[in-house]
């Protein structure tokens, strides 16, 4: 039996890509596996790295092993004449962004809450609704004569 010729891995054009979902897919696609070999190369090799992406959208993202922060002061302390001359933006775009995502989750973690309080509200006037509607559930001695002779 003959084997099938197959396309097999094609080599592809390197240009920006215009689309904006494709270019956010890729982008997130990319950033993850570059992460990945940075933390490998930081276990087989016992290096130190820092990684800092600005998304298309403009968003920071950021590896560090140890951490990004100790990693730059210690380029900048290495290299004097870049610490005068270069802004710290990559720090602060760092922190900030760390402070934005850090944001975000305690609005989530509030909406929910709110969510959760209304939530009990709720049950708790449905509570109270149906101890009213049920004559049987009020006590005996609230109850009048006739309701205990039906």
């Amino acid at each position: 039996m003959a084997k099938k010729p197959n396309m097999g891995r094609q080599k592809i054009k390197l240009a920006k890509i215009e689309i904006k979902n494709h270019l956010q897919v890729t982008f997130s696609k990319r950033r993850t596996g570059l992460f990945k070999k940075a933390s490998e190369l930081c276990t087989l090799c016992g290096v130190e790295i820092t990684i800092i992406v600005f998304s298309p959208s403009g968003k920071v993202f950021s590896f560090g092993n140890p951490n990004v922060e100790s990693i730059l002061d210690r380029f900048f302390d290495r290299n004097p004449s870049l610490k005068s001359s270069t802004p710290f933006h990559l720090l602060d775009a760092h922190r900030n962004s760390s402070i934005r995502e850090l944001n975000l989750q305690l609005n989530q973690i509030l909406n929910d809450i709110e969510v959760q309080r209304k939530r009990g509200e709720a049950l708790e006037n449905m509570s109270k609704n149906s101890q009213i509607q049920h004559w049987w559930e009020a006590p005996v001695n609230e109850l009048g004569f006739m309701s205990l002779n039906d």
